[in-house]
């Protein structure tokens, strides 16, 4: 598929502009389709080096606009869907906006790459559908649960995506990431929350939930898992797993953290930062086996030294002040 112009929507996004960077990278042609506004920012991809912005396509728009999606998608051979609303704190404020976003805005790529001929549709799943593991290592067979508007909105963009590959044989591939974590994660996110607050020269640093755990994948391993999507054709039709198969508490991610940058710490519980007790997603531990199987991908970063590795290459980026200056590390980010 070198040879081919794969289109990456949600490119101006944490994962999607790493993604976004390793297909020029690996010598892919790379239209990416961004959020419109008047500020004329392309999101992470303002920050990537030159040649990079020198080697991919812009097109600006908005993922609800069946037309501009369209548009965004004719001339492509293949589209790697990403562009969603994410934050799950902020899907308890405006569900009505996930719904839209992640719904409709699916049904609008996968109806056009069936109208255009599209030879494959990499759609971006997440591990929150599964919510609290009923059994682990969770396996993509789980039982899927709607534990918060983000999560339900993601289970029906799931859906929407897999219907048109059972209806209309539209190649459709199903990535399912557990938690990413790595340079330009938003603040929102945990692990960016805890390396900023110590940076900024807090040693009391306010979380939410300490109990729950995670599966943690560092971006690099994320990034590889859509790569291979993309290029197998084993994966058509199938909903795919990438999970580094080990899990931390949330708790044990901020000392291993405060031990990466050699401080000591103490948690607050910060009730602001709290899900509603049924919506909290208590534990996560992805089963990849079929990552392995089927696509030749195992996580670099595993277990507790990758995941150590990982931290500490996130740590060292925010650590350049002109990544810093990006965050604001004294406000509460939903």
């Amino acid at each position: 598929m070198l040879s081919r112009k794969i289109l990456v929507t949600g490119a101006d996004g944490f994962i999607g502009s790493h993604l976004a960077e390793k297909l020029v990278h690996l010598g892919y042609q790379v239209r990416v389709f961004v959020l419109y506004n008047s500020f004329n920012s392309w999101g992470w991809l303002d920050y990537v080096p030159e040649n990079i912005k020198e080697s991919i396509e812009v097109f600006s728009g908005d993922i609800r606009d069946p037309h501009g999606v369209k548009v965004a998608m004719e001339g492509c051979d293949a589209v790697m869907h990403l562009a969603a609303l994410i934050a799950i704190p902020y899907s308890y404020h405006s569900p009505d906006t996930y719904v839209d976003t992640n719904i409709k805005g699916t049904l609008n790529v996968v109806q056009a790459a069936k109208e255009l001929g599209l030879s494959k549709v990499v759609h971006t799943s997440t591990s929150e559908v599964y919510g609290t593991a009923r059994f682990v290592p969770i396996t993509e067979e789980h039982p899927l649960q709607g534990q918060s508007p983000y999560s339900a909105s993601k289970i029906g963009a799931d859906q929407i995506a897999i219907s048109f590959h059972n209806s209309f044989q539209t190649p459709v591939s199903i990535i399912r990431p557990f938690n990413t974590y790595g340079p330009r994660q938003s603040a929102r996110a945990v692990i960016p929350t805890i390396i900023t607050q110590i940076q900024a020269g807090q040693r009391e640093i306010k979380l939410g939930a300490i109990h729950p755990t995670r599966d943690f994948n560092y971006v690099e391993d994320t990034v590889k898992g859509f790569v291979s999507v993309l290029e197998s054709d084993k994966s058509i039709g199938e909903v795919i797993n990438i999970g580094s198969n080990f899990e931390v508490s949330i708790g044990q991610t901020a000392q291993f953290i405060a031990d990466v940058m050699q401080v000591e710490i103490q948690i607050e519980e910060d009730t602001a930062r709290l899900r509603p007790e049924k919506s909290e997603v208590e534990r996560l531990w992805a089963d990849n086996s079929k990552a392995k199987e089927l696509l030749n991908w195992e996580p670099q970063y595993a277990g507790i030294e990758g995941f150590k590795a990982g931290l500490l290459q996130t740590v060292d980026w925010f650590a350049n002040s002109n990544n810093r200056m990006l965050y604001k590390a004294g406000l509460y980010n939903i």
